[in-house]
């Protein structure tokens, strides 16, 4: 029985037939995407791209590496070209309420025209002022208005000077004021003069004085409101030229965009408030004069010129935007800040773009976990595909930071969001968040792993040729090909699958290289890089490894000892994972406490681990204990384990190990086990099983190969079975042997080289077998149960 339970080396791994050579050499040399099956996938984002009704964004299932970025990538960039071109973004100033600025909406390709010619427009407004108030029809018209204003005045200090003359008073004008002197036989007198004049003569005189400057007053009494109408016809007069000037400058601008409202609201907008920015700048402001042209310019830019939000060439599609970092800046825009004397100032020209603008009118590619890590972006997101528009706004503004703050226009939002996360983020937002199935109604689920047919397999050939050549390596030989399918079923634990994970065998193609010196890379060369792979993380292992062989970490592989038996772990660190035997032991003893599961009382073990020691006394219940109850103390420990345990896939050998401690039949000790039961004896498939046994396989290699060694895995497990080559050849040379069993019996009988026994007619087992022995010893510990209980019962009375 023994033999048939023995795998042969062609089920130790993928065997490459001819027919698969032929199929790698068959391949078409067509390009392929990044990418391998996942048709389920493919089929849901399609049918997500296509629908156009709110809501349908896409969540992309899967784990990093998968080609999930590849495949949304490819499938969207050429739907993308067929699409029309979204319409450009730019923010103006807003004239009533600078701190909200306008945005304007143009057809794609013309915001940067647009830009141009608001620049053009601003040089021709410096070519064409102060020129047009330097002309002489303005000069003349502005003389003349100044000539009836002074005529005026004139007119009204002359009657005051003549009344004046009358009362022996000269009238001087200054500048800024008028002044009264006295006159004396026609003179004016000085200071000195007037005060040799009698007190009665000083006194007429200010008397006089005090009356001219009383008329004064009467006649220049409309003086302000002269001044009033000059200021005023001096305005008609500057906008009426300016009007003048500016009218053939608008009205190209005018033609050229009439089809655009947008852009017509602006330009009449412009005209209204550009008047007084010229005259501010050309006529009123002597202090302006000095200013040179370029300064001018930037002055009307920073009024004037839109700032471009975002803006497509015409026919390039819609945009398709992946943005590896959303932070709340990055994916809806920003407005930055300039310090004026110690505070924080900003204008519509400091409106930052984020992906959202980018990717308006298009496809955002974002990653769920960075989206979830950052913070307000997920609850902003929501917010703006609900309401259908980007809103920029800070989301610190509660902190407390001084600035001058804006709160721009909002645009309307058109976008197709595609997540790309894993499935743990998936279901927590299910059960989380109640808008997410509203909002994310379509999931393209990724496999782990597709099937090794011949179609996949000539794209994954064509694929690892196709990326040695774009990465610059050298070219492929079949031999490397099958090394990188071999290593794609060995991650995938699987000999009829590949590996969903492409881009392991991508970074295999640029490690071998690297290390290659021929002309083409081979198998050999594949092998290495693996092997260079495993040695730069196996630092853990090869110490762990260490300590058995010196014995300070407890494992036997020759003897056969009671109640102690070789299970098989999986140890992750970091990325890598590598396998080690671990000792379990039983020990078996009269009472009533059942199974005590030593690494759960000491809170080391796992849910799924004490789930699996739960069903050994299911086990035993079924298989011994139908005739009497069952009564046992037993206790399973894992030692030297210091650790959390989980997973079942120690219960077949902890149920071994507590069988071999009850009948005290003694265990082979050149076995490891791994595998997990149910409670009807069968043996059910587990993980990591090429890691276990080759865990095990450099323990026993450590120590010398005897031919007596071997590992006992779950028939199911076969078909995952994707070992080194140099444990096949151990196999080969009888060294080593791997053993496939379908139940308990099986497992047992190999470990313990006795007979265990099946049921007859009558439901007994022969009196020699393994199981007579434990139906026996199981009856003997309920019958001494039993026994003290009637003793106590007596002694009670």
């Amino acid at each position: 029985m023994t033999d048939a339970l023995k795998l042969p080396t062609t089920s130790l791994k993928l065997q490459i037939n001819q027919t698969d050579y032929s199929i790698l050499t068959d391949s078409t040399g067509t390009r392929v995407a990044n990418i391998l099956g996942q048709k389920r996938a493919q089929a849901a984002l399609s049918f997500g791209v296509a629908m156009q009704n709110p809501g349908y964004n896409i969540y992309v299932m899967g784990e990093p590496g998968t080609g999930r970025l590849s495949m949304v990538t490819n499938h969207l960039t050429p739907i993308s070209h067929q699409q029309e071109t979204p319409p450009a973004y730019a923010y103006v100033e807003n004239f009533e309420n600078s701190r909200e600025p306008v945005a304007i909406e143009l057809p794609a390709g013309q915001a940067q025209a647009f830009c141009k010619d608001i620049n053009r427009l601003i040089d021709n407004l410096i070519a064409t002022f102060p020129e047009a108030f330097e002309s002489p029809s303005y000069q003349q018209k502005k003389t003349a208005i100044e000539r009836t204003f002074n005529q005026r005045y004139n007119s009204a200090i002359d009657l005051v000077e003549q009344r004046a003359k009358e009362k022996d008073i000269a009238l001087f004008r200054d500048t800024e004021s008028i002044t009264f002197a006295p006159i004396r036989d026609g003179k004016v007198l000085d200071e000195e003069q007037f005060n040799q004049l009698t007190q009665e003569e000083r006194d007429a005189f200010h008397k006089n004085t005090e009356i001219m400057e009383d008329y004064l007053g009467d006649a220049l009494i409309e003086l302000p409101q002269w001044r009033r109408a000059l200021v005023e016809k001096n305005r008609q007069l500057d906008n009426t030229t300016i009007r003048s000037a500016i009218s053939p400058l608008f009205k190209e601008l005018t033609d050229r965009y009439q089809n655009i409202d947008n852009v017509i609201t602006y330009l009449s907008e412009i005209k209204k408030d550009i008047s007084e920015t010229i005259k501010d700048l050309f006529v009123q402001s002597h202090t302006l004069e000095s200013i040179n042209d370029s300064t001018k310019k930037q002055l009307l830019k920073d009024q004037y010129q839109p700032n471009i939000l975002i803006d497509y060439k015409e026919k390039t599609g819609a945009p398709v935007i992946y943005e590896p970092n959303p932070t709340y800046q990055n994916l809806f825009g920003r407005i930055e800040y300039s310090s004026e004397q110690g505070a924080l100032t900003t204008n519509y020209h400091l409106i930052c773009a984020g992906s959202l603008h980018r990717a308006n009118g298009g496809y955002l590619i974002l990653d769920a976990d960075k989206l979830l890590n950052t913070p307000f972006v997920w609850e902003g997101l929501k917010r703006a595909l609900k309401a259908g528009r980007i809103e920029i706004e800070s989301p610190y503004a509660e902190l407390g930071i001084n600035t001058v703050t804006l709160k721009p226009e909002v645009i309307p939002l058109n976008i197709k969001v595609i997540l790309l996360g894993s499935r743990e983020i998936y279901y927590l937002l299910q059960d989380l968040d109640s808008e997410f199935n509203e909002m994310f109604r379509i999931l393209a689920d990724f496999d782990y792993d597709i099937p090794r047919n011949t179609t996949n397999m000539q794209d994954f050939a064509q694929l690892m040729k196709q990326q040695a050549h774009d990465s610059g390596a050298k070219p492929l030989d079949n031999s490397a090909i099958i090394s990188l399918m071999e290593h794609s079923c060995r991650l995938a634990e699987h000999q009829k699958r590949l590996s969903a994970h492409i881009n392991d065998a991508l970074e295999i193609i640029g490690e071998a290289n690297f290390l290659c010196k021929a002309a083409e890379i081979n198998s050999t060369h594949i092998e290495q890089a693996i092997i260079a792979r495993e040695y730069r993380n196996g630092r853990i292992a090869q110490s762990l490894l260490d300590e058995m062989l010196d014995g300070t970490i407890l494992i036997n592989t020759t003897d056969s000892v009671v109640g102690q038996i070789n299970g098989l772990t999986v140890l992750e660190v970091g990325g890598s994972s590598f396998g080690a035997p671990s000792r379990i032991t039983v020990t078996v003893y009269p009472g009533s406490r059942g199974i005590v599961d030593i690494e759960r009382e000491a809170e080391l073990g796992l849910s799924i681990h004490s789930k699996g020691v739960m069903i050994l006394t299911g086990y035993l219940g079924n298989c011994y204990a139908q005739e009497f109850p069952l009564a046992i103390s037993a206790s399973i420990a894992l030692e030297q384990s210091y650790g959390h345990i989980d997973g079942d896939s120690a219960s077949l050998a902890e149920l071994c190990c507590l069988i071999s401690s009850l009948t005290l039949a003694p265990i082979k000790q050149g076995f490891a086990v791994t595998g997990s039961i149910n409670q009807y004896g069968e043996v059910q498939a587990i993980g990591g099983v090429n890691e276990k046994i080759e865990g095990f396989f450099k323990l026993c290699k450590g120590r010398g190969l005897t031919g007596n060694q071997g590992c006992i895995i779950p028939q199911a497990n076969t078909r995952n079975l994707m070992l080194k080559q140099e444990i096949i050849t151990a196999v080969e040379q009888g060294n080593f042997a791997i053993y496939a069993v379908s139940t308990v019996n099986e497992a047992l009988e190999l470990l313990t080289g006795e007979v265990v026994g099946q049921k007859d007619s009558n439901g007994d087992y022969p009196e020699d077998s393994l199981n007579f022995k434990a139906i026996s010893r199981l009856k003997e510990i309920s019958d001494l149960g039993h026994d003290k209980e009637e003793d106590k019962d007596e002694a009670d009375v």
